[in-house]
């Protein structure tokens, strides 16, 4: 959106109530961002959201352009046709905003710090109006977890998509580098959920359903690397699963991996039938420099 200036004639109104009912895309939780972050002026000077207007009053409002996350976007684009897009999400990138209102307006999204979702914006702003959820998101990572993303570009595809996630008919394959040296191969088949009075989610009797297969790719001194099946799609399902093994995610802080240049978990790649066609396609995101030179670092402590 470019800065647009209005001369507000009317009864006295809050400022926030104001950019909400004037400009187009504005709810009032988004134009409340937009003043406190400073997009937004009253008579060339930075005004709180509870502000009354008066009669006369020149109001400004440039809020965040795409340009500065718009670049670098392109580097991460592994595959795009008609129907969807294939990412290559950085590791220390979150995916989306934590606050859910980019949801409603994804303008919103550019406002704090960069995300996958502010970067798709910028890059991709006809996504905005194509009558898709989220922005197109399928599926996420972790914000410490590299590797390949899916977005859809229709709303068709993304909801064959999301029913490909739902109905595990996406074959998903992981690296990851664990603390200490596992069985060459395993399998692990332990619920997980969110106990009463446990801030994280953890293996637990009454939680859902999960399952994680796995298998050496690699030794370390005291580590290895494995090639990780995950056959549910839990929230930090793999993470939990490995840990509770006794073999955590190197790197992962929230679960007692050691300590390391960055967690080296990474999505690495998806078969699934492409929306379109319905042919098997196979996606893969290879492993960045970034982990490489950390496991290479890692593995003969």
């Amino acid at each position: 959106m470019k800065k647009e200036r209005i001369v507000y004639s009317g009864a006295p109104v809050r400022f926030d109530v104001f950019l909400a009912g004037s400009v187009e895309g504005f709810s009032r939780p988004y134009a409340r961002r937009v003043i406190e972050g400073g997009y937004a002026s009253v008579n060339g000077s930075p005004r709180k959201p509870g502000y009354v207007l008066s009669d006369g009053d020149v109001v400004e409002i440039a809020p965040p352009g795409a340009g500065e996350e718009q670049r670098g976007f392109e580097d991460l684009v592994l595959y795009e046709d008609g129907a969807l897009l294939a990412l290559a999400k950085p590791a220390g990138l979150a995916v989306h905003p934590n606050s859910p209102q980019w949801e409603a307006s994804p303008a919103a999204a550019l406002i704090g710090e960069p995300t996958l979702v502010s970067m798709l914006f910028s890059a991709r702003p006809a996504l905005a109006g194509a009558g898709l959820e989220r922005l197109g998101l399928v599926h996420r990572l972790d914000r410490d977890t590299s590797g390949l993303m899916l977005v859809a570009k229709t709303p068709e595809a993304q909801e064959a998509l999301k029913g490909g996630f739902r109905e595990r008919l996406m074959e998903k394959t992981y690296i990851g580098a664990v603390a200490g040296v596992p069985p060459k191969a395993g399998v692990i088949d332990e619920p997980i959920g969110r106990a009463s009075g446990y801030k994280k989610i953890k293996v637990w009797e009454y939680g859902r359903e999960a399952l994680t297969e796995y298998v050496l790719r690699e030794k370390g001194r005291h580590c290895a690397l494995l090639e990780i099946h995950p056959r549910t799609g839990r929230t930090n399902q793999i993470r939990i699963h490995l840990a509770h093994i006794g073999h955590p995610i190197v790197g992962d802080k929230l679960y007692g991996g050691p300590p390391a240049a960055r967690m080296l978990l990474h999505s690495l790649s998806l078969l699934f039938a492409h929306p379109s066609t319905g042919k098997p396609t196979l996606l893969e995101a290879p492993l960045p420099p970034d982990f490489k030179s950390a496991w290479k670092a890692f593995k003969i402590k």
